[in-house]
């Protein structure tokens, strides 16, 4: 009876053991397929993580690339020799600037993102700089498109020279009223008046060029001077030219007007200096703000550049 009783206890325990063994299996099979899946998740988040990053690379170079152009074509808009040239410039670098704002905007939230707080700050960095660098561009700009001093010579080479020539061709065709007596006075306040011009001429090239206002000056009372002394000689001419010739004085004044009329077009343009306070900000203040963004760039594609599987989060 007690064999029995064992055979019976023994078949009892292998039918729960073989009962027992597919729900083993069940549970290994799910904790296997727990491991696949956890180590699926992590390989999808490393290499999301790792693309991120990479994207982080691009934009960083990107807005490495948008600001060194912005820099160069707003220095060819203050080079530039024309209007249409400076404001094709100044319509560029303003693209350009504006992408690489949208680069830094979009690379903020990428490093956000990432977790990089060192990247981030550096970013920063770059930001409050790039922010002073565009107040300084859009002054260099505003001014580089007016061409005033560009205005100034070409006044001065073209309009100015003309009515100066007009104003000699008038007086040489001067007859004097005794040929014996007053040919050389005529000739010689004709040419006095021919010189007083020119001087007016000389000065306007180092006005034009010359950003201290009061060198401006000066040279604006040398001109009122040799005006002046113009006109004088017209009027010490008139009672020695034959009366024939007296419209052609008249028509001499007139030249004279014309020409200080231009020149005081040349002198208000000139005034502004916009191509030469242009070139000077971008020489100064602009390159020093450059060179300073330049430094946070690389700074920031360095440490992006350093960053690998244990950097990321």
């Amino acid at each position: 009876m007690a064999r029995i009783n064992a055979r019976q206890v023994s078949r009892g325990g292998s039918r729960r053991s073989r009962a027992g063994r597919p729900a083993r299996r069940r549970i290994v099979a799910w904790l296997a397929a727990g491991a696949v899946v956890m180590t699926a998740t992590a390989g999808c988040d490393v290499n999301s993580a790792l693309q991120r990053l990479s994207d982080a690379r691009h934009l960083a170079a990107s807005l490495h690339v948008q600001f060194t152009k912005a820099s160069d074509v707003a220095n060819r808009a203050v080079m530039a020799d024309t209007d249409e040239r400076s404001s094709a410039f100044a319509r560029e670098a303003e693209q350009a600037t504006a992408a690489a704002q949208k680069d830094a905007e979009a690379l903020a939230s990428l490093l956000e993102n990432l977790g990089y707080s060192n990247e981030l700050a550096l970013l920063q960095e770059f930001r409050t700089r790039f922010s002073e660098y565009q107040k300084m561009e859009r002054t260099i700009l505003e001014l580089a498109v007016e061409n005033t001093n560009l205005k100034a010579q070409r006044l001065s080479f073209g309009s100015a020279q003309e009515a100066a020539d007009a104003f000699r061709d008038v007086l040489d065709a001067l007859m004097p009223l005794d040929a014996a007596k007053d040919a050389w006075h005529v000739k010689a306040l004709a040419a006095t008046a021919v010189a007083h011009v020119r001087e007016i001429q000389v000065i306007q090239a180092p006005h034009i060029a010359d950003p201290d206002d009061a060198q401006m000056t000066q040279m604006e009372k040398q001109m009122s001077t040799s005006e002046a002394a113009a006109r004088s000689a017209l009027k010490d001419l008139a009672p020695i030219v034959r009366p024939l010739s007296r419209p052609q004085l008249s028509s001499a004044g007139a030249a004279l007007d014309r020409f200080m009329e231009i020149n005081a077009q040349i002198v208000g343009l000139s005034r502004r200096n916009t191509n030469v306070r242009s070139v000077a900000l971008s020489l100064n203040q602009k390159a020093k703000l450059t060179a300073e963004c330049e430094t946070s760039l690389r700074a920031l594609q360095d440490a992006l550049g350093k960053r690998g599987f244990t950097g990321t989060r």
